[in-house]
Parts: C-alpha cells; structure tokens; sequence
C-alpha cells in the first residue's frame, strides 16, 4: 500500500558537489560568442535526483493496489477522525508513500508538486509520533523549517486543528510579526513549532527557545530556504537538535546545496516521490509574447480584465506595487504582494485573491512561496525568472492536481536568446510571436478563463461625524501596543529576511 522506498546511497562529497552543482541563472549567465549555435547542454542530475527520479517511476509503475484510508495508514482513531472532520477521507500518493515510513521514526526524503499533499505527509507522522509526550516551556518536541511567513502560516494553520485532537499545541514564528507575543507562546508551553530560519535563531540568542529537546524535524521547500541564503541558518539549527532525532525534508525541488544538507544530516532516508518536478508541464499552455518594454503594462491589462484568476510574476517589489497600481487604474481589480508589506497586509492580499474579490495578484517569487491557491488558470511572468527551476516554480501554480492551465511570457528584445536557452532547459516547447495590444493571440488569451462568482461586499456606512472614535496619542494609556514587525526588524536585518 505504501509502496517500498527506494533506497538512496550517499555518494562521496566530490561527486555530489560536482552532480548538484548551480544551474545556470537567468541572470548572470556567460554569453556565447556572437553567432554560436550550440544548443544548450541539459543540467547534470545528481545521484539524490536520480534516486528521487527513480522514486517517482516506481510510483507511477504501481497498479492495483487497494485503495489506502489514513486509518490504513497507521494513523490514530483520534486523528483520523479530525481529518473527517475537515473533509479529508482519501491520502494524495505523497501521503500514501510516505506516511508509514515516517511513523516508524525512519528519516524520510520527499518530492512533490505544488499542491501534492506535503504538508500533511510529514505533519500526521509528526504529530503522531508525539502524542503522549511532556510539554515543557520554550522546548518544542516538533520543529517545521519553512522559507517565508506565508507557508509558516499555512503550515500552521494546516496542522493546529489536527494538533488540538490529540491534545497537541502548534504555533508559528516568523518575522514581520509580534516577536512579544511568539515568546509568550512558548512560555506557555508548545509541542511543534513552525518557524522561519531567522526568527527561530533569534528567539534561541534571546534565550527564550531551545532545540535540545526536538525529536522530529521537518525541512520544507528547503530548495527556495537555500535561494534565500538561509542555508548556514538552517543547518546551525539542525545542530542544535539531538543527532538521533529524526528528520524529513519534503519540497517539490531538490537541488542548489540540498545535496549537502541531505547527506549530512539524514540518516538511510527512505525516498519518495510522486512526480518528476517538471512533470506538470505537460498539462500547461506555454506561450511567448515578445513585445516592446512601453507596451507591457497595457497588454498586460489587456489581458489582466479576463475573467478567472490571474497570478502575474514580477522581479521588484516596487514593480510589483506599480503594476497592481496600473492594473486597478483602468479597472482591474488587482493586489500586490511582496516581502515589504506588513503581514496583515499581504494576508489580506491573498485572502482578496482566493475569494475573488481580486481577480489578479501580482507577486515576486519570495512571496509568491506562500500562495496556495486553487483555480489558477493564467500564470504571466511579466519579468523573465532567475532561471529554469523558478520558471517551474511559478507555473506550478497553475494546472494544478491534474488541471489544466496557461502560461504566458513577455520577452524583450534583449532577452530572446536567454529566455530560449531557459525554456530549453525546463522542457518547455514554445515559440515566440510578436504581439501588441489588441492582438489576436491577445484577444484570444484576454477571453478565455473561467468566471469567478464574487460575493457582494458589504456596503460601506460612513460613520456619524459626532461618533468619531478619539485619537490616542503613541503612548498613551490604554493605546494598542504596536506590532513588533517594523521596529524589530528595521533593527535587526536578519529577521526582516526570514519574513
């Protein structure tokens, strides 16, 4: 039912550092010598990607197996239950492989989609294996690593009604937020923490948390924790957890010093996979529009008054600001999101998109790491990505679960040759037509996409002009004390990073 793992060997740390070397970026790559027609030689796999690779044929090669419960699964009345509760009867095959592996206390190494079910396969083991256990102050048993505040938040709130089944506490630590009120929560005693690599390591240097009693860590997406920098963070505090604690380390890419990270740090892993992680590919519309830089915006909007939901990638925060400002000028309900903004601010951001009051959201590749929405039917990469890996990234948030989606790239002239090279490299067959705005190819792609039905927003009351709330001064008794986010981490940069 759960499938036999396949085994993984580590091999010596010269090979592995040569096989998982940095794929060429989209930024920065040498150029050929003018007229050169080499074709673009594919990425070498490392043996990890190999082995994973192998993982996902032995998955798609099984037929006629019974069907799996989470009861089969091994799971706990309790917990089965709370999954019921919240709709969930059936495990994605990620969970089907994984979870059995896992319950056993075996490190396991993991590979699936956007989409795929992770978070569950490495959280119902976790929480699982904890029950039963001492919750002491500041000293979680359970440590989820994630790269950005959104999936710290979409972690949390994922596993926290699980948890509170089994008489489990989880809470979230990330930047951008109240620091005061995260060391309250661990006073009060927590089972798992779901942290962002910087915040955590200031929590610890303030001597309100610890990892010595930490038995299960999970890496999550630890691919886009390494495309962040946050790789010495992640494995100091890999080394102050016990050596004999058991480790997982889910994402939908394993590559960029992940090769490393698996072989210091787990032990046998069982691996498993679901998918290739460019196997998505093949259920997207991908399409090329060169244009000219001055015309973007416009055909963009052009594009952007579809109905159906619209995720536009951007390189800037600034840029991703002013688009959503140019989109909502001629009418298209747009919104922004990006590392600058508040947490408030990009949770409310997000929740515009997923209801459909925003019908477009436009986003920098940072942030974008937190956006699990459904029905994504367009996907713009307004800004070329960095590279191959990130093209992948940002499409997989449409054609989802077997869905079908459309993928749409501006190109300048300058950018051509390099954007060719990238497809190549990602399996991506598409050719690059010249468009303006009101463009047939444009007219088309504008007209397509499935309506989103918006509940009415509530109408807006002024408030009586003698009912004006009074103005409290900063400071003054009573006030609201600020969020921690701005102040904490202006001072302290590191924390604005894990954000």
């Amino acid at each position: 039912m759960s499938g036999r793992p396949t085994s993984f060997r580590p091999s010596s740390p010269s090979r592995g550092s040569s096989a998982s070397g940095r794929s060429s970026g989209y930024r920065g790559q040498s150029r050929r010598p003018s007229g050169s027609t080499r074709p673009a030689s594919p990425p070498v796999r490392s043996d990890l990607e190999l082995a994973l690779d192998a993982a996902a044929d032995a998955a798609a090669a099984e037929t006629g197996s019974p069907s799996a419960t989470f009861a089969s699964l091994g799971l706990p009345n309790k917990l089965v239950g709370a999954l019921a509760r919240r709709d969930l009867h059936a495990p994605f095959a990620i969970q089907t492989r994984s979870i059995p592996d896992a319950l056993t206390g075996r490190d396991v190494l993991g590979r699936g989609a956007t989409g795929s079910g992770k978070t569950l396969a490495f959280g119902l083991p976790m929480l699982t294996r904890l029950v039963g256990g001492q919750r002491v102050n500041g000293a979680p048993r359970g440590l989820v690593l994630v790269p950005t505040r959104e999936l710290a938040q979409q972690v949390h709130d994922a596993l926290a009604p699980l948890a509170q089944a089994l008489d489990l506490k989880v809470n979230a630590v990330y930047g951008g937020a109240s620091m005061s009120r995260q060391i309250d929560q661990l006073r009060r005693g927590i089972d798992v923490v779901v942290a962002t690599p910087g915040r955590l390591q200031d929590l610890i240097e303030q001597r309100e948390c610890t990892l010595a009693g930490v038995s299960i860590t999970v890496l999550d997406e630890a691919d886009h924790m390494a495309d962040l920098g946050f790789m010495p963070a992640v494995t100091a505090l890999l080394d102050m957890t016990p050596p004999d604690a058991q480790r997982l380390l889910f994402s939908a890419t394993l590559d960029r010093g992940v090769d490393k990270l698996v072989r210091s740090y787990l032990k046998d892993p069982a691996v498993h996979a679901v998918a290739s992680a460019d196997s998505t590919i093949t259920t997207m519309d991908h399409r090329v529009y060169a244009v000219q830089h001055a015309a973007k915006a416009d055909i963009t909007a052009e594009i952007a008054a579809r109905p159906g939901r619209t995720l536009i990638f951007v390189r800037t925060k600034h840029g991703a600001d002013r688009l959503a400002l140019q989109l909502r000028k001629v009418g298209v309900e747009a919104g922004a999101i990006h590392g600058n903004l508040t947490q408030n601010a990009r949770k409310r951001a997000l929740e515009n998109f997923t209801t459909g009051h925003a019908r477009v959201l436009v986003a920098t590749d940072v942030a974008a790491r937190g956006i699990h929405v459904d029905d994504v039917d367009l996907v713009v990469h307004y800004d070329p990505p960095a590279d191959h890996k990130d093209y992948l990234h940002r499409s997989g948030r449409t054609a989802r679960a077997g869905a079908s989606g459309t993928v749409l790239s501006f190109i300048t002239s300058d950018q051509v040759r390099e954007h060719q090279r990238l497809r190549e490299r990602a399996g991506v067959e598409a050719s690059a037509i010249s468009v303006v705005t009101g463009h047939p190819a444009v007219r088309e792609l504008a007209e397509s996409g499935e309506p989103i039905v918006v509940a009415p927003r509530a109408p807006y009351v002024p408030r009586p002009q003698g009912d004006r709330r009074p103005s409290r001064r900063p400071g003054a008794s009573g006030g609201r004390p600020t969020s921690g986010s701005s102040t904490y981490a202006g001072r302290n940069p590191r924390a604005a990073r894990s954000a």
